[in-house]
């Protein structure tokens, strides 16, 4: 298995955080979408996301 690396950009740690969130002006309370964070950007993405007012939730976990 590969190790899945973090979304921020330009950015190739392996991620440890799920970083779940929604556009509510065009999603659908049970849509979600899954950013993976390594430790270092888990809370630069999430801030990016909240900034917006977008519903967040950080999971201390990844996708196997």
């Amino acid at each position: 298995m590969t190790d899945l690396e973090c979304s921020r950009a330009e950015c190739r740690s392996t991620a440890t955080h799920q970083v779940v969130w929604r556009n509510p002006r065009i999603h659908a309370a049970d849509r979600e979408k899954i950013w993976l964070a390594c430790d270092e950007h888990v809370g630069f993405l999430s801030d990016y996301l909240r900034a917006r007012d977008f519903p967040v939730t950080v999971r201390p976990e990844v996708p196997q």
